[in-house]
């Protein structure tokens, strides 16, 4: 909501002195307030059970098509184990995201549960790792399926192919998520009609002849195809450790759960889990009943391509080269194109909800918040993500190897530091309602096992971490920046204080123009839902905004019926908490009505304050049935 004053100091923004002290509060008394009407349309256009499953549920089946190669070169024979036992791990967190998702229904994954556990600052490092597991995920799925069109067309130019892929998906994007998640839903469809298929097929031929899966199970050890020192049990820990990547896209549904009709979410996770739990540890079961342990080995970019190919081979007794056997393998091919390419929408779709989350919570600059006329998107999230992308493709001459250590340890990180969410949730707010909830021994092992995949991946090769920390790092400057903005720019005053009393310059007055910056940065409102109205609640809501927030002006919303609901020494305490934090301005603003979403949704109206920054107290959280219905809140003391 646009202003002429400030509504801290009173002054206009060119002349906002709030940076050195934004004033005294007042109170204020809101009695004619009309509560909102819940906009059905909104409800209607959210995402159903299967277009919710299919946007990131091809992020996560396209592991199909590297994962028990990846596995096989570790584990050698025991790769189906290591899936079976990451489909485990898979199970323990689809409770720890369903226990997150029912308690605190916004976008965000493992940011939004950090942010309403712990500090804004931590939340925003958790919400750099998945941005940079959205950018490794899209340019390596991308550069992927154009790599496997190329086998079906031969003089295809992958760079360029890859970067119209990109951009493809990004004007898919900017038509809007029910579109995206139209194509997404016969990308899925066709992908497990396509797996279910392979299966079929490879089941029949190892059943017709055994002996390949018999002499690869009695393959000596020391034959392998990368042996370790340490024996079956060093195979089975590194085999585990490569085939967790086969779960990356789990995490992407908790980003985009506001856009989720209510219900949808754990059923999106139950969707996941069945098809990683089925098909990964079957197709590698059924690869080592088709190719040999050197066949597999040699041919891990195409696997299961080689899987059809062979399976035809021996089931239908023609030659390698005939057309039957080449055509299972160019479907096989085809079909990574498609899945691949749907695993670069649920980048996209992924990123979309993170970023609109973090810029309105100030963690990134506002303007990724605009949006078109034409759809109502987010066009300069979707298109600084295109722009990203095909940046990194051109840095790295579209030799991708090296976003694979971005790409592990980012996954593995934001799926550890979502566990920890889950604790810090139970430990925080215990009675929050949740219709699920993961046994604390669950969310341990869970925790420690992904940690152990994760020492494992550096330990297969170390290059992954200073390939990490130099991407990682970048995020966290530009994250970090926009965090600490506001104190470069009331030094750069203070400087411009002293250089503007010099004779030379005493008639330059840039002071206007980082006056208005720090203005539209600071002197925002905050609005905090008090439940007590005691001097406590009111200071620990204080210190939370100065610990964790660059604005400052807070309101502090006493909501009541009737007169008497009115603490009498409520303005007095107000007072004297204004007063003990000078660099905060407290109001008090007195709401007559019943607390709820249509109040509250009114009240963001009518002061111009964004749902995010609406703040509530544990005790209020715990008497709601349906946070999502409250718009974004955020539980802060």
């Amino acid at each position: 909501m646009e202003t002429t004053e400030c509504g801290c100091c009173g002054k206009p923004p060119a002349e906002c002195t709030c940076w050195e002290f934004p004033g005294w509060g007042k109170v204020d008394n809101l009695v004619d307030i009309t509560p909102a009407v819940h906009d059905q349309t909104v409800e209607n256009e959210r995402l159903g059970v299967w277009r919710a499953t299919a946007i990131c549920g091809n992020d996560i089946t396209s592991s199909c098509l590297y994962v028990s190669a990846l596995a096989a070169l570790y584990a050698g024979p025991l790769a189906p184990v290591a899936l079976a036992l990451v489909a485990a791990v898979l199970y323990l967190f689809r409770k720890i995201y369903a226990e997150v998702g029912s308690a605190l229904p916004l976008n965000g994954g493992a940011y939004n549960v950090l942010l309403n556990t712990t500090t804004k600052a931590r939340a925003a490092l958790a919400a750099c790792l998945t941005l940079l597991s959205y950018i490794a995920t899209a340019v390596i799925s991308s550069s992927g399926a154009m790599h496997y069109a190329a086998e079906l067309l031969p003089q295809l130019d992958v760079f360029w192919a890859t970067v119209i892929l990109l951009g493809a998906f990004a004007v898919l994007n900017l038509l809007g998520i029910s579109d995206s998640a139209n194509v997404a839903v016969a990308i899925f469809a066709f992908h497990l009609l396509t797996l279910t298929a392979l299966v079929g097929v490879a089941l029949a031929a190892t059943m017709f002849d055994p002996q390949t899966l018999l002499d690869n199970w009695r393959t000596p050890f020391d034959q392998w195809p990368t042996p370790r020192s340490g024996g079956l049990t060093a195979a089975l820990f590194f085999g585990f450790s490569a085939a967790m990547l086969g779960i990356s896209g789990f995490e992407s549904s908790a980003n985009y759960i506001e856009e989720q009709k209510p219900g949808v979410f754990p059923k999106t996770l139950r969707n996941m889990w069945i098809a990683v739990a089925i098909f990964n540890p079957l197709i590698s079961l059924l690869s080592f009943g088709v190719l040999s342990m050197d066949e597999i080995a040699n041919h891990k970019e195409a696997l299961l391509s080689e899987m059809a190919h062979h399976s035809i081979v021996r089931i239908g007794g023609v030659t390698d080269s005939s057309t039957v056997a080449t055509l299972a393998a160019q479907w096989i091919s085809f079909d990574a194109v498609i899945v691949l390419s749907g695993a670069v929408l649920t980048s996209y779709v992924g990123v979309t909800g993170l970023m609109r989350r973090m810029s309105m919570d100030m963690c990134l600059p506002q303007f990724f918040l605009r949006a078109n006329r034409w759809k109502g998107t987010n066009h300069w999230i979707i298109g600084s993500f295109f722009a990203l992308c095909c940046s990194i493709l051109l840095i790295t001459r579209g030799q991708i190897e090296t976003l694979a250590g971005v790409y592990t340890l980012s996954f593995l990180g934001v799926m550890s530091l979502f566990a920890v969410g889950n604790l810090l949730l139970k430990k925080k707010h215990p009675l929050l309602p949740r219709s699920s909830k993961a046994p604390v021994l669950a969310v341990v092992a869970a925790l420690i096992a992904v940690v152990a995949a994760l020492v494992g991946n550096v330990l297969l090769d170390p290059h992954y971490v200073r390939v990490f920390l130099m991407y990682f790092g970048g995020a966290v400057a530009v994250v970090g920046f926009v965090f600490f903005r506001t104190r470069l720019l009331v030094a750069w005053l203070f400087a411009a204080r002293f250089l503007l009393s010099l004779p030379l310059l005493n008639r330059w007055k840039p002071r206007h123009y980082v006056e208005s910056l720090l203005h539209a940065i600071q002197c925002r409102a905050i609005l905090f839902i008090a439940a007590e109205g005691t001097e406590e609640e009111m200071r620990r809501a204080v210190e939370y905004v100065r610990r964790n927030e660059q604005i400052r002006q807070l309101k502090i919303v006493w909501c009541y019926e009737r007169d008497t609901d009115v603490p009498t020494d409520l303005a007095a305490v107000r007072e004297q908490v204004d007063h003990e934090f000078p660099d905060i301005h407290v109001d008090l603003l007195l709401v007559k009505g019943t607390l709820g979403p249509p109040l509250l949704s009114s009240l963001s109206q009518q002061l111009g304050v964004p749902n995010n920054y609406l703040f509530i107290t544990s005790e209020t959280a715990e008497n709601i049935r349906d946070l999502s219905e409250w718009g974004g809140v955020r539980i802060v003391a």
